[in-house]
């Protein structure tokens, strides 16, 4: 049975409450007397901004069934857990700018489990972004929602829910949006969903969630008391735990109690044993510590190594890889046995063309890449960062037997490209102007306590609109992202494309370094209210999460 949490018991209430309850959350009034009036989700100003978009006058109708599936793994791995129609990756999307997406999602989940689709990438109309409390009131278990936008920018997303820690089953698929005016020239495409895998194997993603939110602070470990002089739940920095990755955990116990997912001590001590938690995991391109979770298995396109998905093409092809990584606390670095990657775009935007060996791609990133296919059989690697496993897809264009499940293509250590060092393509480049807002948005916490927040503060799914991030109607906005943590940070932005740096590329999801600052501008010109959070699946929902709310 899934755990309960303070999420899914308060959107469980909104359900039962309706669109009154919505209303209250999000109304113009703000969360207390002398708040700042904001913009609402589903006001007339979300509207007019939705009518100023080009529309084909195309509409395409899809229903999308939330409900338990038996998932084949490959290699005879079997998973119980759930997904859209009974397969993950959910079925591709496909739609060409300026068409109208009207997605019914229907929710077959059991245990009367509330849902809801995050459209993640798409700069949409906010009562359509999927993010209960603030743009909408959870689907109830046997219930149904139409999501309905135009999709106005080409390139490659994926939608998946934003409830709990669900992003972390199978409930995900991609999106893509094409350009009828493609300027890119290539013959054919091929989509990679990468993933990393716990649900209905080792545990769910809730034990995970409960496991780690014990953190550190009650470890016995051999005579220290981790948990005896601790600093407060605000501490910035004081209580991460990055200097423990190599750390010999074996004989340590967890005293805090039981999360009721992990079995006792192997000691005896009574304590809950590591279950989920990874420790040890190290990477220099992530500056630290790699992650948190230990997962049995890493997917490209829902299938384990051993039984891998396969792309069967020509030599002499010319292909266009869409890369999505839809995992819930792994970076991946990809790269295909014996071939270039020229990348071209980033999180569905344009980039300068660079050529590369291998791409690092963090949670929630995608990257379309071209390659020209030489003749034999080729792995398609993605290594988790940091984390001695690996997933394996093969592309297969002649004779040949397959590679090893464990193969480690030289490219892997070659030129590995990371956003940081990509430049947007000319047409895509904000335009050069000050910034007429600039917020500090310090990542603090850390695993000692596993207090995940933004500028001390985890954000309140009782009081959403409480110390939201105000921007106003026109502005050129920048964001300082202030890494104070050991630990590295997708931060993604819904309903917007910032801007890395003056000239870096466009983007809505971007790795923040430990003890590092990553400024980004973006122009507010999408009102509504938007989440702005970590994409590590269990960084948000311990609370590294903030509202950019327009005010009105």
């Amino acid at each position: 049975m899934n755990s309960i949490n303070r999420r899914s018991v308060l959107l469980t209430g909104l359900g039962v409450a309706g669109a009154g309850a919505l209303a209250a959350c999000s109304s113009g009034s703000g969360s207390s007397s002398g708040a700042p009036s904001l913009v609402s989700p589903s006001s007339e100003a979300v509207a007019a901004a939705e009518k100023k978009r080009k529309s084909t006058g195309r509409t395409q109708k899809v229903t999308l069934t939330a409900a338990r599936a038996m998932l084949d793994l490959g290699g005879g791995i079997m998973a119980n857990s759930w997904a859209f129609s009974g397969q993950t990756p959910g079925k591709e999307l496909r739609l060409s700018v300026g068409d109208t997406l009207a997605a019914e999602l229907s929710n077959q989940l059991p245990n009367k489990t509330t849902t809801s689709i995050h459209w993640h990438g798409i700069a949409l109309r906010s009562d359509m972004d999927g993010v209960p409390p603030a743009t909408q009131t959870a689907v109830r278990a046997g219930s149904n929602f139409t999501y309905r936008f135009i999709t106005d920018a080409p390139g490659t997303y994926f939608f998946h829910p934003h409830v709990g820690v669900q992003l972390d089953r199978g409930l995900y698929a991609p999106l893509i949006v094409e350009d009828p005016k493609e300027p890119l020239s290539y013959d054919d495409e091929w989509v990679v969903v990468l993933d990393d895998w716990v649900d209905g194997v080792t545990g769910t993603p809730d034990e995970v969630f409960a496991e780690l939110r014990h953190g550190m602070g009650g470890m016995d470990m051999g005579g220290m008391d981790m948990g005896s002089s601790s600093p407060g739940p605000s501490s910035s920095s004081g209580d991460d735990m990055g200097d423990m990755g190599g750390m010999d955990m074996s004989n340590m116990s967890m005293n805090g109690g039981s999360s009721g997912s992990a079995s006792p001590s192997p000691s005896g001590s009574g304590g809950m044993s590591m279950k989920f938690m990874l420790m040890g995991a190290e990477s220099d391109l992530l500056g630290g510590d790699a992650g948190d979770v230990k997962y049995p298995y890493h997917l490209i396109n829902g299938r384990v190594p051993a039984d891998p998905d396969v792309y069967t093409g020509k030599p002499g092809r010319r292909v266009r890889l869409r890369i999505i990584n839809a995992g819930g606390d792994t970076a991946y670095r990809v790269a295909l046995g014996g071939h270039k990657l020229t990348i071209t775009h980033t999180d569905g935007f344009p980039v300068q063309h660079q050529q590369v060996d291998a791409l690092l791609v963090g949670m929630g990133e995608r990257y379309d890449v071209l390659v020209t296919l030489a003749d034999g059989v080729f792995p398609l690697v993605a290594l988790a960062e940091g984390k001695d496993a690996s997933g394996m897809a093969l592309v297969r264009t002649g004779s040949g037997s397959a590679p090893k499940p464990t193969v480690r293509p030289k490219e892997l250590d070659g030129v590995i490209m990371t956003a940081s060092r990509l430049k947007a393509a000319d047409d895509v480049r904000l335009g050069s102007k000050k910034a007429d807002r600039v917020h500090r948005i310090e990542l603090t916490g850390g695993m000692m306590h596993y207090n995940w927040a933004i500028n001390g503060k985890r954000f309140d799914m009782n009081d959403p609109t409480a110390n939201p991030v105000l921007v106003e109607q026109g502005e050129r906005v920048r964001l300082d992202f202030v890494n104070k943590t050991d630990m590295w940070h997708p931060m993604h932005l819904h309903g917007h494309t910032y801007q890395l740096g003056t000239a870096g590329p466009r983007k809505d999801t971007t790795i923040v370094l430990p003890k590092k600052t990553v400024s980004v501008h973006f122009d507010a010109d999408n009102p509504g209210q938007w989440m702005l959070h970590c994409h590590n699946a269990y960084h948000g929902e311990a609370g590294m999460m903030a509202l950019v709310a327009y005010q009105a």
